[in-house]
């Protein structure tokens, strides 16, 4: 069970408890802070996404752009890292000050504007609270990959319609999307996804089929990437013999 409360002005933005039961017996095992589960699972999700859709590079010549340089793209392109590497990252933020952290933590260079992020990457990833379109289809290049993390409720908007309909896009949840994803923002219908993420793992849709194709990856995020990373964080508590014990029922 997840309470998860958002508020874009205060930091951290999510507050909330994910409450762990066993599902024999309803016992509760664990809570976990619903910010942190949510940031993890999230940017674990989109790294792997990331990696599957972009153009393979296997020499590391690409260069990675960022949206937004909040905790969410942090944990992505830490997971992002493990998976491959990159010739150069350019960052780009509404806050200067974040934007210049985040591109000295990751060796990177500071520009101005979605646009000349997608101008100097070869992927790109934006992670924010905006509500009108960062990108359209004027910032798409052959070859160019975005995963968009920001369309995670109704309202938020990150992507132009023109661009997704223009790209192979890939969602984590077609109904989900079309309801309150990148999809439903732009006012396009289930359809307008060409496949989810679990049909190119299980090798059910090719997913990115050519070197000069332009991709999307723009999940919503899925009750059970909380569920499956709280069990994986519980399990580890106990094998580590760490965290509070507390008896509720005492």
């Amino acid at each position: 069970m997840k309470v998860n409360a958002k508020f874009p002005g205060a930091r951290p933005a999510l507050r909330g408890v994910l409450c762990l039961h066993d599902g024999r017996d309803g016992e509760l095992l664990a809570l976990l802070d619903s910010a942190t589960v949510t940031a993890w699972r999230t940017g674990l999700a989109a790294a792997l996404g990331t990696h599957l859709l972009a153009a393979p590079d296997p020499e590391g010549r690409a260069v990675l752009g960022v949206v937004g340089a909040g905790a969410q793209a942090e944990l992505t392109v830490g997971g992002l890292r493990r998976l491959r590497s990159w010739g150069g990252l350019v960052v780009h933020d509404a806050d200067p000050a974040a934007a210049a952290r985040f591109a000295a933590r990751h060796g990177g260079t500071v520009v101005d504007g979605a646009s000349a992020v997608a101008a100097a990457a070869d992927t790109v990833l934006t992670a924010t609270w905006s509500r009108t379109p960062l990108l359209g289809a004027a910032d798409l290049r052959p070859g160019l990959h975005m995963t968009a993390l920001g369309a995670d409720e109704p309202g938020k908007r990150e992507l132009a319609a023109g661009l997704l309909t223009a790209a192979l896009v890939v969602v984590d949840d077609r109904p989900l999307a079309a309801s309150m994803g990148a999809l439903a923002a732009a006012g396009l219908p289930e359809g307008a996804a060409a496949a989810t993420l679990g049909e190119v793992l299980r090798g059910e849709h090719p997913g990115r089929t050519a070197p000069d194709e332009v991709t999307v990856h723009a999940p919503v995020g899925l009750l059970w990437q909380d569920l499956a990373l709280a069990a994986y964080a519980h399990r580890e508590a106990e094998r580590r013999d760490t965290g509070l014990r507390v008896d509720l029922l005492a």
